[in-house]
């Protein structure tokens, strides 16, 4: 499969790739790939180039999440990324919007798209574009995730209506952080205000 980056193919990028992640890391990564392609498919989204595309952008999703503490802030630092307070306080959030910078700068990924997908796979956002909302799902779903109860009504209504199991997803998420009394990103809040919209 070829993939959209200027740096590397496909081999080369997950052999890149390996050696920036644990392995547990690594084979997230590439179930997340492999899950997207599969949404990818069922919806009708069969062409090579678009398979490509979906394929890095899963690949890619984590490419910062392995940094330790003093790379990170090198990172942030480097490339002028700009930090919420809610992300300073909650550094695990950090990863998606590093992560789209390093796509860009380590991996050579051009594709907007792409690097929109990586940004936005943990907190979601309003309105995502159908790329974004797969790389958002099967980074919940992919197999090797620990199993949730709520898999039971997501994982097959995922493959016929994706902008209602994104729904689901949030509305998971929210409950979640509020049983553990967490606050609540504001880009998950706006997504799953947007989708209750259609939805609730």
């Amino acid at each position: 499969m070829l993939v959209c980056t200027e740096k590397y193919n496909d081999s080369e990028l997950r052999a890149a790739l390996k050696k920036k992640l644990d392995p547990a890391r690594y084979e997230h990564s590439l179930g997340v790939a492999y899950t997207a392609c599969n949404l990818f498919l069922s919806h009708g989204h069969g062409s090579t180039e678009e398979l490509s595309r979906v394929y890095t952008a899963g690949l890619l999703h984590d490419c910062a999440k392995c940094l330790d503490e003093e790379k990170r802030d090198k990172y942030i630092k480097k490339y002028n990324v700009e930090l919420t307070e809610m992300e300073i306080q909650h550094p695990f959030l950090i990863h998606a919007k590093l992560g789209a910078v390093l796509a860009k700068e380590k991996y050579g990924v051009t594709d907007e798209e792409i690097i929109s997908s990586i940004r936005w796979h943990t907190t979601g956002c309003a309105g995502m574009s159908f790329m974004e909302a797969v790389i958002f799902s099967a980074d919940f779903i992919e197999p090797n995730r620990k199993q949730l109860l709520c898999y039971e009504e997501i994982r097959p209504l995922i493959y016929k209506d994706l902008n209602k199991a994104v729904y689901l997803i949030l509305k998971h998420t929210l409950a979640h952080l509020e049983n553990k009394g967490q606050p609540v990103e504001e880009h998950t809040l706006e997504a799953y205000e947007y989708y209750s919209k259609r939805f609730s």
